[in-house]
């Protein structure tokens, strides 16, 4: 078993024992998220490329990453979802390395350039996965602790690092919230129109979603961009961009692992049984958060209501308006970068 496992199983248990006075700050309107004195304005879509790109052995894996800003800045880790990837972060990491940050944005396992070392390590997409190979990037790179923000499963992968090991995480923003699941939650049927929105779930269940995916990864992705971004016009190149991503030998098996877990389909591995033991009873989050909601999100996604008393540190919620989507730190770049600095002043 890696130092870093270890490391994280001497740590977590103690989670629960770290409590802290709740402050409610508030909701903010996107007329909050402006540009503070020393975060530059950026136009979304304003940005191509990323200053450095880099690999590193990490626990598992040889973690592909973009690096921006000075090495010795405060660490801001950038958390893609699904299907995106780090060029979700492509005007976020300038704006946040101007104002002195060292920005680090990495390929989750099955995406881009990061790769397993061993081929047999089971290609496993279970959350606690996603989330110890985040802390053994931080280990790998010598990073203490960090800023962690994120959407979609970068924001689960966040909301589990924030509640296991919250003396590596210094603050935290989180699209959408509180995403830490169960499989014995899951179990519960939906209302009909919650249910239809997961749909690609219920595919994934299926040999034939597999094979389906498998065959139309991109096709498959852009679908998703379209629903869950309706007025998001996001051009060719950008979805090139990030398509070139889902060509990694084992996104397939990830994503389709990752959405049969959560339904109890798929087995997880014994080495996680620990970390998914403690996050089933949906642990509260003590670090300085602020939570953030986009007003033309066409994903499922909790109300915003219905999350609020899981962080009992410093908090506050955003709602970003303007036709916003699912994918808020590309579509929305300023009022993310902007909730990342202010975070960290909490």
């Amino acid at each position: 078993m890696s130092n870093q496992i270890n490391h994280q199983r001497r740590r977590f248990f103690g989670m629960t024992a770290m409590t802290l006075a709740a402050v409610q700050l508030g909701a903010a309107s996107a007329a909050q998220s402006q540009s503070a004195p020393g975060l530059a304005a950026v136009r979304a879509g304003g940005n191509t490329a990323f200053a450095a790109r880099k690999q590193v052995d990490a626990g598992l894996l040889n973690v592909g990453y973009a690096e921006a800003g000075p090495q010795n800045g405060p660490v801001v880790m950038l958390l893609h979802g699904w299907p995106y990837d780090i060029y979700s972060f492509v005007d976020v990491a300038p704006l946040l390395a101007s104002a002195g940050y060292r920005v680090i944005a990495p390929y989750l396992r099955g995406y881009g350039s990061t790769r397993f070392l061993s081929s047999d390590t089971p290609r496993n997409g279970q959350q606690a996965a996603l989330a110890a190979d985040i802390i053994a990037l931080m280990d790998a790179l010598d990073i203490e602790k960090a800023i962690v923000a994120g959407y979609d499963w970068g924001a689960r992968t966040a909301n589990i690092m924030a509640a296991l090991w919250p003396e590596r995480c210094k603050a935290m923003v989180s699209v959408s919230g509180y995403l830490i699941g169960s499989q014995e939650v899951n179990k519960k049927p939906l209302p009909p129109k919650a249910e239809l929105a997961w749909w690609y779930q219920f595919y994934f269940a299926t040999e034939r979603g597999r094979q389906g995916y498998a065959a139309n990864t991109a096709d498959f992705a852009k679908l998703i961009w379209q629903s869950a971004s309706p007025k998001w016009n996001f051009d060719d190149a950008t979805f090139a961009r990030s398509a070139a991503a889902f060509a990694n030998p084992d996104h397939v098996e990830i994503v389709i692992h990752n959405y049969r877990w959560r339904l109890g389909l798929a087995e997880g591995e014994a080495r996680y049984d620990a970390f998914e033991q403690a996050l089933a009873k949906a642990p509260t989050i003590s670090v300085p958060t602020i939570t953030m909601e986009s007003d033309a999100n066409g994903a499922p996604h909790p109300d915003p209501a219905a999350y609020a008393k899981k962080f009992t540190g410093r908090y506050e919620h955003r709602t970003i308006a303007g036709g916003i989507g699912h994918n808020l730190p590309q579509e929305a770049p300023q009022a993310f970068a902007q909730a990342v600095l202010d975070v960290d002043r909490f």
